[in-house]
């Protein structure tokens, strides 16, 4: 394993932390979908100028890809929508330890069966020990 990536996507995390919180307000000013509409809005526009001067110029098509790999594409709004509709109600630090759980639950499911193509890793004590923690940090941050 990479421990050089592990810092870089600690940093990812943080930046989807400071995006929820921006999110909450934005969404109660202009509404929750138009909220969500300016932040890929804007990410699509910075994407395309990445793609344009720094993407592959053989890159294969689209379309020659199994549909199931473009269901990002829709999971990316919902994500966002449930930021903008929860941050502002239940706070950042609960939005974001329960997103968390939930994105440790499916990931270890992922990594056992060895969905979407990636390496099986079974489920054993660690990862288990790993989940309930997380879920005990959504209960503690839950009561406070």
């Amino acid at each position: 394993m990479n421990l050089l990536l592990i810092p870089l996507v600690i940093l990812g995390g943080m930046g989807l932390s400071v995006e929820a919180g921006l999110l909450g307000p934005l969404g109660g000013e202009v509404g929750h979908l138009w909220a969500t509409l300016s932040i890929f809005g804007v990410g699509s526009a910075l994407t395309l100028l990445l793609v344009l001067f720094f993407g592959p110029r053989n890159a294969p098509s689209f379309t020659a890809q199994p549909g199931w790999q473009l269901l990002g594409g829709i999971l990316g709004p919902v994500y966002v929508v449930v930021l903008t509709l929860t941050t502002p109600v239940i706070g950042l630090a609960m939005t974001m330890i329960a997103i968390l759980s939930g994105q440790v639950a499916k990931s270890v499911l992922i990594d056992h069966y060895g969905w979407f193509g990636g390496a099986k890793k079974k489920i054993g004590r660690e990862r288990l020990l790993a989940l309930l923690f997380i879920i005990a940090a959504l209960w503690l941050i839950a009561r406070g």
